[in-house]
């Protein structure tokens, strides 16, 4: 596991993350690392249109629709 370090952080900053992390029962550290681990998880906008536009596209015919629509009711 990875260790990090973050510099000039401001110290209003400070206080308010280590607040949260009081009212939530946790340390700073934990607090900050599930915080990081959630960013991470959470795809970016470009990631998400890149795998949109990876997919293959969904032919668009009137007897597609019926047929699909057919099939999904059995």
């Amino acid at each position: 596991m990875g260790t990090m370090q973050i510099r000039d952080v401001p110290d209003e900053t400070e206080r308010t993350l280590k607040a949260r992390a009081e009212r939530e029962g946790k340390s700073l550290t934990a607090y900050l690392r599930d915080l990081l681990n959630e960013e991470a998880a959470t795809p970016t906008l470009d990631e998400v249109m890149a795998r949109i536009a990876a997919d293959e596209p969904v032919p668009y015919d009137p007897d597609f629709v019926r047929e699909t629509l057919r099939e999904g009711r059995r």
